[in-house]
């Protein structure tokens, strides 16, 4: 994705010159739906790859827009605007009702981006089964150590509200601090005090 740099942000301007990449993209992905021979590593890629190239697609429809909440009175995520193998989907069910329900990988919330400046970054290239648990990993030690995102010291933490409305996917096997401590580059301790940053929905641009 030559519009989209290495810190993630996008370059919608010049995206609109060639609009039509995306929609045969996306026009790919709706004549090729996940199939249950596929691997979870398959389905998975798959679907980020649509989550992303979709919010992308909504943006670059109500470009110039200061922010994805100012398109659909808010509710961008809930209008069904996406064709995947002839059905009808909404941004929501991909995110809640298939890769959060039917997945159950909390790293998923650092792939898949919303078009905002406090979301995990835009990956420039897309998600493949073969270096899905790489990118994941990666896209995780990005977010979480990324200090404008979040602000960590060993006795405090400062999170992204990602990890206040999430919380139950980061607390399955453990507390929300033994979670970040996968991933943090400082050693957060168990009694630290934690609280949760405003989030900016100012586009990604």
């Amino acid at each position: 994705m030559k519009y989209v740099d290495g810190n993630g942000v996008v370059n919608y301007k010049a995206m609109m010159n060639e609009k039509g990449k995306l929609e045969s993209y996306l026009q790919l992905l709706d004549s090729n739906p996940p199939q249950d021979s596929w691997s979870r590593s398959e389905k998975i890629a798959y679907w980020i790859n649509a989550y992303n190239a979709c919010t992308v697609k909504l943006i670059l429809d109500h470009y110039p827009v200061k922010s994805i909440r100012d398109i659909d009175n808010g509710k961008p995520w809930s209008d069904a605007f996406i064709s995947i193998g002839g059905k009808n989907y909404s941004l929501d069910n991909i995110e809640q009702d298939i890769l959060r329900k039917q997945f159950n990988d909390p790293r998923i919330h650092f792939a898949i981006n919303c078009a905002s400046k406090s979301c995990p970054r835009l990956l420039n290239r897309s998600y493949t089964a073969a270096q899905l648990d790489e990118q994941l990993n990666a896209q995780a030690k990005d977010f979480l150590n990324d200090s404008s995102k979040n602000k960590i010291t060993a006795n405090n933490v400062q999170l992204s509200s990602i990890f206040d409305w999430y919380k139950d996917d980061f607390t399955k096997k453990g507390t929300l601090i033994d979670f970040l401590n996968l991933y943090s580059s400082k050693k957060i301790q168990p009694t630290a005090t934690v609280t949760f940053l405003s989030y900016d929905w100012s586009l990604n641009e």
